[in-house]
């Protein structure tokens, strides 16, 4: 798969501190590219870069592919214009760009599930059909990348299903490339193809979905009614991997092919099982193992 964005060391420094340093990202052409990390970690700066809202202090961007085209931006708030519907938001920006037919606007409507809001003023939409119309005023003027800060925060359930399924369909349907930030990591687990995480300005690493699973795997928990005699237990197995979660749980790597001999030796030991399961560590695992700290979002 071709890349469709890459960076060169790029660095923003505003006053004397680096809010991105030395960012060498690469987004393969049509993909979801889910871009993790805390509040001030240097996302928004690095998207705001990258769509030509703001100039890096070093390092370089590039855009590949035969012809040259535009990102899509929804950064922040939408621009929308609340007294207006959202076909009249759109033509708005249509004409602005020189591609203003009805059935162009039209088009633009569908694809973000809003073909059905007639005159209803912007202003009266929920926060989920504000970011729908927000990423259909991104995809003006047939942008083959739109960057995404943060489109699901504040979002109810629904809200975050929509816009998941919109994105589905742009990547499947259009082929868009997507660069997505997010503090619902699980609700991003569910949509990217690939990951970056940003710590404290700088890219610490960067991988794909399969990448992810390779490296984390799955655990067995434990509840038992003494956890800490069944970590005796287990070690005497020659499981020498394991760890209490919050909860006090065992926690068991490396073990998902023997869990009926653990779970023998657990009982012949005096040991009572309540619960055995098989868990696969999902990317907020992986993210806080990275970065060494709670997830702040």
């Amino acid at each position: 798969m071709n890349y469709i964005l890459t960076t060169n060391n790029l660095t923003k420094t505003y006053g004397k501190k680096d809010a991105a340093k030395d960012v060498s990202l690469h987004v393969r052409e049509g993909e979801i590219y889910g871009l993790i990390g805390r509040n001030g970690a240097g996302k928004t700066t690095v998207m705001r870069v990258i769509s030509g809202l703001s100039k890096p202090t070093s390092g370089s961007y590039e855009l590949h592919g035969e012809n040259k085209f535009g990102v899509g931006v929804l950064i922040e708030s939408p621009g929308i214009f609340s007294n207006l519907s959202a076909e009249e938001n759109i033509r708005l920006k249509c004409i602005a760009m020189g591609c203003n037919s009805q059935a162009y606007i039209d088009g633009l409507l569908q694809t973000v599930g809003l073909e059905n809001t007639g005159k209803k003023n912007a202003g009266s939409f929920s926060l989920g059909m504000r970011q729908r119309l927000g990423i259909a005023l991104a995809l003006v003027g047939d942008p083959k990348m739109i960057v995404l800060d943060e489109p699901i925060n504040g979002l109810d359930p629904q809200g975050i299903v929509e816009i998941r399924q919109t994105l589905e369909r742009l990547k499947e349907e259009k082929g868009i490339t997507i660069m997505i930030s997010s503090h619902i990591l699980d609700e991003l687990g569910k949509l990217a193809d690939s990951y970056g995480i940003i710590h404290e300005g700088r890219l610490i690493d960067e991988f794909t979905v399969e990448e992810l699973n390779e490296r984390c795997g799955q655990y067995v928990l434990l509840k038992t009614d003494d956890n800490k005699r069944a970590a005796e237990v287990v070690k005497g197995m020659g499981y020498n991997d394991i760890s209490f979660d919050s909860e006090k749980n065992l926690r068991v790597e490396n073990a998902m092919g023997n869990t009926v001999e653990i779970n023998k030796a657990l009982v012949n030991s005096g040991v009572g099982v309540m619960e055995m399961i098989i868990k696969n560590i999902s990317l907020e695992d992986y993210y806080l193992s990275m970065t060494g700290g709670q997830h702040n979002g």
